[in-house]
This record gives C-alpha cells, sequence and structure tokens, in this order.
C-alpha cells in the first residue's frame, strides 16, 4: 500500500517511513531539501534494508504533485512538509503562510483531483493558544495563537475541517504533537537542526557536544514544581508509531483529532538532569528572563488516542535522552551532505 509522505526526509517523517516500512506500508517520499538532507534516505535503507522511492520537489508545485498521483496508486498522504520555527515565523510571516497554509491548499487540491481522499496532517499543540487549562483536550476551542506559525497549523486545520464539511468521504486525522525529542535508538537517524537550534533538547545536546557553550533557561519564577517551564515531551519513536496507529484508522471518514503526548509534564531542569544522565556530566546553564508569550506549563491528555487507536507511549524522558545523546556522539555534524 503506497503512502505519499511529504517533508519525509525531515526529522519526524524520516522515523515515521522507518516505522510505515516496518508495519507492511511503502512510503513514496516528496521532499524539497529546505531543512533536510538527502543522505536521510541511506539511513532509512540501513535501519529497514529498504530504500524508500524519493521525488525532490516542493508541495506548492501543483504539476509536479499531479504526476507523482498520476504515476503512482496513492492510497493516504502524511503531511509532514512546511516551517516549523516559531521564531523564525514571526519574522517570517509571509514565508510561512505561503509554504504552510497555500502549500496545504495545493496539496488538497492535487488529492481531490486525483480522487485520494486519506489525509493525516501533522499539526501542533499550539492551536490551543493560551487561554485553556492544563491538560490539553481534543474538545477545547482552539486559537489564540501567538505566533504565525501556530496561526499557520490552526488555519490548515479548519481549511480540513471545511474540505471534509463540503466532502464527507474524505479521512482527515489532524495530529497534535507536544514536544517531539531523542532519536532512532540504532543512532542512525535524529533530529539534525540547522544553525542555531529553537528546540530544548538539541540545544542541550550541543552544548553537551561542546558546540554551545551554555545553555540559556528562559525564566526560574514560573508556578511550576522548579520555576522553569514545564512541557509535554514525546519520543520521536512514539511519535512515528502514532502515525502508523492514526494509518490503521485512516478508513473510517470524517475528521479525526488526536493529541500525541505523553500526558505528563517535565521542567526545562528535569530534561537537562536527565541529559546529564546521559552523558554522564555537568552541563552549564544560566538564567535568563523569560520570553515573550511562553506558557508556564502545558501537557496533553493523550486518552482519546490510547482509546480509538489503540496507541499510548512507551519510552520516558531518561530514553528521549539517553538515544538523542547516542545520536548526537555518533553523528556530531548531523547529516553528512549529498
Amino acid at each position: 500500500m503506497n503512502i505519499l509522505v511529504t517533508g519525509g526526509l525531515g526529522y519526524i517523517g524520516s522515523h515515521t517511513c522507518v516505522k510505515l516500512i516496518e508495519a507492511g506500508y511503502t512510503p513514496i517520499i516528496i521532499d524539497n531539501l529546505y531543512n533536510s538532507k538527502k543522505s536521510v534516505l541511506k539511513r532509512i535503507e540501513k535501519i529497514t534494508g529498504q530504500l524508500p522511492l524519493f521525488y525532490y520537489g516542493d508541495i506548492q508545485d501543483k504539476p509536479f504533485l499531479d504526476t507523482i498521483f498520476k504515476k503512482h496508486s496513492i492510497s493516504s498522504v502524511i503531511h509532514f512538509a512546511g516551517l516549523k520555527a516559531v521564531g523564525e515565523s514571526v519574522t517570517k510571516p509571509l514565508e510561512y503562510y505561503e509554504n504552510n497554509v497555500y502549500g496545504s491548499i495545493c496539496l488538497a487540491q492535487v488529492m481531490r483531483d486525483n480522487q485520494v481522499n486519506n489525509i493525516i496532517f501533522s499539526s501542533s499543540a499550539t492551536v490551543y493558544g493560551e487561554k485553556n487549562a492544563t491538560p490539553y483536550i481534543e474538545t477545547m476551542q482552539t486559537g489564540n495563537v501567538t505566533n504565525p506559525y501556530g496561526w499557520s497549523k490552526y488555519m490548515v486545520e479548519q481549511i480540513y475541517v471545511d474540505l471534509h464539511t463540503s466532502q464527507p468521504t474524505w479521512s482527515i486525522s489532524l495530529l497534535r504533537y507536544f514536544n517531539p525529542v531523542g532519536a532512532h535508538p540504532s543512532g542512525l537517524m535524529g533530529e539534525d537542526p540547522q544553525g542555531i537550534p529553537n528546540n530544548l533538547m538539541p540545544y542541550i545536546a550541543q552544548v553537551a557536544i561542546g558546540k554551545r557553550e551554555k545553555l540559556s533557561v528562559y525564566g526560574n519564577d514560573y508556578p511550576t514544581k522548579d520555576g522553569t517551564g514545564v512541557r509535554d515531551y514525546i519520543h520521536v519513536e512514539d511519535l512515528a508509531k502514532g502515525h502508523v496507529a492514526a494509518l490503521n484508522n485512516i478508513n473510517q471518514s470524517g475528521v479525526h483529532i488526536y493529541n500525541l503526548g505523553a500526558g505528563i509534564g517535565n521542567s526545562v531542569l528535569e530534561v537537562l538532569a536527565a541529559y546529564e544522565k546521559a552523558c554522564h556530566k555537568k552541563l552549564p546553564y544560566q538564567i535568563v528572563n523569560r520570553r515573550a508569550g511562553d506558557i508556564a506549563a502545558f501537557w496533553a491528555d493523550a486518552s482519546k488516542a490510547q482509546r480509538e487507536l489503540n496507541w499510548q507511549t512507551e519510552c520516558s524522558l531518561d530514553d528521549m535522552a539517553k538515544d538523542s545523546w547516542n545520536w548526537q556522539i555518533t553523528n556530531p555534524n548531523g547529516y553528512p551532505d549529498e
């Protein structure tokens, strides 16, 4: 069964392609290599024994997309492709709306034209905004988002909901991620941020390897267990399995919304301590001012995914740190260029 995976060479997309192959699916990857590298393909092959079919191109290029749908019998789409840095989205809002919103519209139009009605969309917990109480539940009102990245995810969700309203035969799964971290246990695949990492654990990893002098902790006066921000961290392996679970349930028409998170919160200092345990050394950090728009704490209620998809996380915070460190020391400069 052919599954089109947009952004399939990215961090989450590549791990999901491994799980798809292991589950008996055939991923067909589209990626424009904006924030990924072609050498990921060989890593997928090394882990699974299967080299996925890869097309270099952009989802905004509808003729390009159409040729792929015409050439292959595609049953479903898993849509990862998009820009994802919150801070960058504030400085480049037009690029984020063009890539994330317009690109998602182009993809849906080509799917519609080729009678492919099953899609799993890579969304985000940012759609819950600032005003909802923790834990976040799928039935909560979304919106009140604080940045263009979050708004782009919110907009695509709404567009896809409206698409289903107009054409009820569609099956649309909106997967709201929390904070993906970690790496494949083999050390062959992991997160390879270009430039300064935007997320906590990759930044800690670069401090541990000696690329960064120290970690900046944004605020220690939040109403949390140790004063630092609390987030729901999920191992990328668990997250990838969540996509396979959603795909196994894709033939039921409707809009299906699932939180993919661990269902517990960990503070910045707890994540740092787990990483120190993994790399067997103390890591330097400094407390700095809070960042505007940061929320004190949030985590998922992931019980719906457990109930309907038979999915739940299996990896601990220690597993996340251990696998991240294994990837970092094995690949200090990330994936090779190709």
